[in-house]
């Protein structure tokens, strides 16, 4: 039971399944307009590829030339889109794009994705089969940093609301597209965005940005299935500083600055946090139940007598349990620069992973309660912020963009929600959307999910046309709801 329920679920991020698959949203207009075949998808693909448009933290001037000429490509390549959406220009760099609604009293919508890539690590081009800013199309792919993350969501979004305004499309509901520039390193463009939606008074019915993605090959069912974001884990940076005598080395007292610092952090690993089965997990493993054979079929039917087994199999392996309660990463350690020295302070930082049942504010009250014990310790936080709250699985934000994945993916796949371990621009939206999801419905397996910041990034161009129909669906139907 470990390898089909732990191990399977950790591969895939652990699907946080709903009861039953939503229903498909009625195609209310073409898929995708003849005049974007996939030869001209990937085309333009590679072309935003090539601008090494990579953020830097503290430096918002870092590959200025690199965003400047992107911008004006996207100027070009959408004409429509920048004539009709008046791209407002945030923090000199993220651009916020309006497309009026004819109903002011109905709440926008806002599509996010981000202009920024990570940077190649120096000395690793050499493993890439392409040059990773060469855009090359080469095998059934689009090869290049960005391609996943996030420039096929960005350009595949903005194609489809072009050839909607070509169609003269003129929605009830306004629709705001928000291009961060920074969300590898700071996300301060989304941050503005989002106050700037404050300041006007207004709230998103829905955010979409990436995060969810759809597996060809999904390992707990061995066929297609799409990942919806419904919620994302907060983060806290925390200092802990033990102090205690120095001197000579020769000398040392009972309980030394680097002895304390390590019993801290010993005692912090040693006192986790609370890691549980709450919804939607349950229904996951119900309607993931007939899928899986013998005793673990029977198993996951009945979430609620079986918890204790199966929080027990959860919490056996990394991914799994990082996904059920928040996570403690020590990461840097640092005191003493001479041999035969004692040092007077010892210092460690450590990373949590804030499960949305956990605050920055009750995180650290935790960590300084295990600590307690210890003189000389003091802990501090150098930053953090909350996670998300986790949106629904049901009304119609959900439907229409769960039924649009439903028709880009193979007929009878599954599409179930998702809570990711990492964290996405949307979260500055959590104070001004009532719903916030997270998909992209790439077609991907799951080895693809290494190439996300690694070697040998790609996207297949066959998915690209159905990337488009998804955002002309989600678009469409969004901006028509009234």
């Amino acid at each position: 039971m470990k390898h089909t329920i732990a191990a399977v679920m950790g591969a895939s991020l652990l699907a946080l399944a709903a009861c039953s698959q939503p229903p498909a949203t009625p195609d209310a207009i073409e898929a995708n307009p003849s005049n974007r075949t996939e030869q001209a998808l990937a085309e333009s693909l590679a072309e935003a590829i090539r601008f090494e448009t990579i953020a830097e933290l503290g430096n918002p001037d870092a590959s200025r030339a690199e965003f400047d000429a992107f911008r004006d490509w996207l100027a070009v390549s959408f004409p429509l889109v920048h004539a009709q959406m008046n791209p407002q220009d945030i923090l000199h760099g993220s651009l916020w794009y309006t497309l009026e609604g004819t109903n002011p009293a109905l709440d926008p919508v806002v599509i996010l994705a981000h202009q920024d890539v990570v940077p190649v690590e120096p000395g690793t081009e050499g493993q890439w089969d392409h040059p990773p800013f060469a855009g090359t199309i080469a095998d059934g792919y689009v090869w290049g940093r960005g391609a996943l993350d996030m420039k096929g969501f960005l350009v595949m979004a903005l194609t489809a609301m072009e050839t909607l305004l070509e169609e003269g499309f003129t929605p009830e509901r306004t629709i705001h597209i928000g291009l961060g520039h920074d969300e590898e390193v700071a996300g301060t463009g989304a941050a503005a965005m989002a106050a700037r939606l404050e300041q006007e008074g207004r709230r998103a019915w829905f955010v979409l940005d990436e995060g969810g993605t759809s597996i060809d090959t999904f390992p707990m069912t061995g066929g297609p299935v799409g990942l919806i974001g419904v919620g994302e884990k907060g983060s806290l940076t925390v200092e802990i500083i033990a102090r205690a005598r120095g001197g000579h080395s020769s000398t040392p007292p009972a309980e030394t600055a680097i002895g304390l610092m390590s019993r801290a952090v010993n005692a912090i690993v040693d006192t986790p946090f609370e890691h549980a089965i709450e919804h939607p997990i349950p229904d996951m493993m119900r309607a993931l139940a007939p899928e899986m054979e013998g005793m673990t079929g029977f198993v996951m039917a009945r979430p609620g007598p079986f918890a204790p087994v199966l929080r027990g199999q959860l919490m056996a392996d990394d991914a799994t349990r990082a996904t059920i309660g928040t996570t403690i990463a020590p990461t840097i350690v640092s005191g003493g620069t001479v041999a035969n020295v004692l040092p007077q302070e010892a210092r460690a930082i450590i990373n949590l992973r804030l499960h949305p049942r956990d605050t920055t504010d009750s995180a650290l009250a935790h960590m300084r309660e295990a600590v307690s014990h210890l003189d000389g310790v003091t802990i501090e936080p150098v930053s953090g912020f909350n996670a998300p709250q986790i949106s629904p699985t049901s009304g119609r934000a959900w439907e229409i963009i769960a039924g649009a994945a439903v028709t880009s993916l193979p007929d009878g796949a599954p599409v179930v929600p998702n809570l990711l371990t990492a964290a996405t621009d949307s979260r500055a939206f959590r104070d001004v959307a009532d719903n916030i999801y997270r998909y992209a419905p790439m077609r991907m397996e799951m080895d693809d999910l290494a190439r996300i910041h690694g070697d040998n990034e790609r996207i297949r161009t066959d998915a690209l046309p159905g990337m488009v129909s998804f955002f002309r669906t989600v678009i469409h139907e969004a901006g028509m709801e009234g």
